[in-house]
Parts: structure tokens; sequence; C-alpha cells
């Protein structure tokens, strides 16, 4: 998908009209439909509003392609800070691939430790190790 795909998308998915988000962002409607129909693109600034309004990133906003398999797989632009991983196989002994792109973000390395917590109604969460032992201390702290 494309920017203005996307911008569509998001402009919709928010219940806004074309006239309520360049009154938001500062531009005419008239601009706004540009964007929209790949006719022009936003300035940086207008876009970092843009992102900022809808809460996503810019560079999801830009190129976040919902058709994508690896990391949409057909799901709406992700709020800023979610991330869409794609789809992982569960092997014979349980064993999972985290996705290079997670790993990074996370800054999750070989030989890491990783808890695993369990909601049977949400699902299942991984967190690193140092991260809950941090979390337990601040805990205690507040005590």
């Amino acid at each position: 998908m494309s920017f203005a795909d996307n911008l569509i998308e998001l402009r919709k998915l928010n219940k806004m009209s074309q006239e309520e988000l360049a009154d938001k962002i500062g531009v005419s409607r008239q601009t706004l439909s540009k964007y929209e129909t790949g006719e022009s693109l936003p300035d940086i600034e207008k876009c970092k509003l843009l992102a900022d309004t809808f809460g996503v990133s810019m560079d999801d906003l830009i190129s976040f392609d919902k058709n994508d398999s690896e990391e949409g797989m057909g799901l709406n632009v992700p709020p800023k800070g979610k991330h869409i991983f794609g789809m992982v196989k569960v092997g014979d002994k349980g064993q999972i691939v985290i996705p290079a792109k997670a790993r990074k973000i996370f800054d999750i390395n070989p030989g890491d430790n990783l808890i695993v917590l369990g909601d049977e109604g949400q699902g299942i969460a991984l967190i690193k190790e140092k991260g809950l032992l941090d979390l337990l201390n601040q805990a205690k702290e507040m005590m």
C-alpha cells in the first residue's frame, strides 16, 4: 500500500472528513485531497503531524503495507510502539524463532533469558529476565 492508501484508511478509521483532518494539520481540504490521490506529498512536518494525529509512526504512515504477508497479515497500520512481526511456526519440541525485526527492536540476543507469561484469556507474552527483575525491584521500592 502507498502513503495515499494509508492516509485514506487512517482518516476513515478515525471517522474524520477531509475537511476535519485538513484543519487539524493546517492545510486546505484540496491539499489533503491531493495527498490522498497521490498527486502530491506532504512535507516532513505535515507528515509528522499526520502520524501524531493518528498515533502511528511516520515509517508506518509512509510505507506500511497490510498486504505484505511478512509484516501486515492484512491488518491496518498499527499504533505507534505496537508491532506485527508476522507468523512463527511452533516446532516439534515447542520451539519458535523470534523474527529478526522483533529481536532488534527489543534487543534480544543469543543467550538472553526470556520469561514466558500466560493468561488463558489473552495469550502468551515474552519478557526479558532483566526487564521483569527491574519491574519487580521498582514495585518493591514503592512498598
